[in-house]
């Protein structure tokens, strides 16, 4: 089993599950530009991904439809949405466990740093990571690519030597995307928003389906 140093979790479907949140906010801002949906519970597909491309993308929308869009959603989210979450269980104890073994643990999510710290406070786990800042809020930084680059180097993970040491937890495929760019590996897991399917095809290192087994699989146990 290879070794590695240092652990990059995505926030959105791999710590937490957002689900009810962000659709909600979802909804509010597409209602509020005028977009059609046909249901809440339809607009899940949007959580991972960069949201102003998306929606520019889905429903065809000018740049200044989606920056509304997302701002609007924005609004909604900052003061309902970003609480409006749950931790998956057993969270905490792998965060302690990767912690114990002298792991370095950055955070690497494509969720604006205003609402990331807010969420690992409330569910008490920035304790445990050694740099927990999200994309940016002007979307200079938001592809994961970008914002796992930002999180590796901000822990020292800069070469190519020191990336091979290092591994991405997160559950859709841009993850794997970003992972794969970077040239370091991926744990695609299957409790969230992607399918092992999907995540299979973008190339996945490792792929599990439950939060007990990223441990396995980190820790070499």
């Amino acid at each position: 089993m290879k070794r590695y140093h240092t652990v990059a979790f995505d926030l959105d479907g791999t710590l937490t599950d957002p689900k009810r949140g962000l659709t909600q906010g979802f909804a509010y801002g597409l209602k509020k530009v005028g977009v059609k949906f046909g249901s809440v519970e339809e607009l899940k597909k949007f959580i991972g991904p960069p949201l102003r491309e998306s929606f520019k993308r889905e429903y065809d929308l000018s740049e200044k439809e989606a920056d509304d869009a997302l701002y609007l959603f924005r609004e909604y989210f900052g003061v309902y949405g970003w609480w409006d979450n749950e931790l998956y269980p057993g969270i905490h104890e792998l965060l302690a466990s990767l912690r114990e073994r002298g792991f370095k643990i950055v955070l690497a999510t494509s969720k604006p740093e205003v609402y990331s710290s807010k969420i690992l406070k409330l569910f008490g786990l920035l304790e445990y990571f050694d740099f927990a800042e999200g994309a940016s809020f002007d979307s200079s930084r938001e592809r994961k690519r970008d914002v796992l680059d930002y999180a590796l180097s901000k822990v020292g993970v800069i070469s190519d030597e020191d990336r091979r040491g290092a591994i991405l937890v997160g559950d859709t495929v841009y993850d794997v995307e970003g992972a794969n760019e970077l040239g370091i590996d991926s744990l695609a897991v299957t409790y969230g928003y992607g399918t092992r399917e999907a995540l299979a095809k973008e190339g996945a290192t490792y792929i599990v389906d439950r939060v007990e087994e990223i441990k396995n699989i980190i820790l070499g146990d």
